[in-house]
């Protein structure tokens, strides 16, 4: 929705994902999040890491370069918070791992959608009642999404000129308008 309405607006766009932004990208993510096997967490790290690689390198940088805005759905701090506290990885660890797939490259600004864990997990069981299928990511515990959702929140509270967390209660077209607002306040100062 966000990548449109800029579209709308003038704006050069590319609107992308990790995992799954590239061609290895999408091999990698379905490997991953549609396996059956248990992953061991450094697999996972390794993997993400892999594609945010590619998908810098290949994606992400080049579009810049063209003077895009690109819109990525996660990037680093989903490693930050899904691998580092999720997964219970060292956060220096995890910064080397992500400096080296990055080549230091940062966003401008990260959007978080900010929901209690519950009420995300209901949204989760709405979707697969409705015939989505549930990888492997949507499997873990409360308490796992308790420790990621800290740590996002946790990040906030340090970069708060790059970092904002956007209630993500209520409608889709309520939650659209408060990213709207942000997204076109930081693009004006920009």
């Amino acid at each position: 929705m966000l990548a449109s309405e800029l579209l709308f607006r003038g704006f050069d766009v590319l609107n992308t994902c990790e995992p799954g932004g590239t061609p290895l990208g999408r091999r990698l993510r379905e490997a991953f999040l549609e396996t059956e096997e248990t992953v061991a967490p450094l697999a996972e790290l390794l993997l993400f890491a892999a594609d945010r690689a590619q998908h810098v390198n290949f994606l992400v940088k080049p579009a810049l370069e063209q003077g895009k805005i690109v819109i990525s759905d996660r990037y680093s701090d989903a490693t930050s918070a899904y691998q580092g506290a999720g997964r219970g990885f060292p956060e220096t660890t995890v910064r080397q791992i992500i400096e080296l797939a990055t080549s230091g490259l940062k966003p401008d600004l990260t959007v978080f959608f900010d929901l209690p864990v519950q009420k995300a997990l209901l949204r989760t069981d709405s979707r697969t009642a409705k015939g989505e299928k549930k990888n492997r990511m949507d499997k873990e515990t409360a308490a796992f999404y308790e420790r990621v959702r800290y740590a996002y929140l946790k990040i906030g509270k340090n970069e708060p000129e790059r970092f904002r967390i956007i209630d993500a209660e209520g409608s889709t077209d309520e939650v659209k308008k408060r990213v709207l607002k942000i997204v076109t306040e930081f693009l004006e100062n920009v």
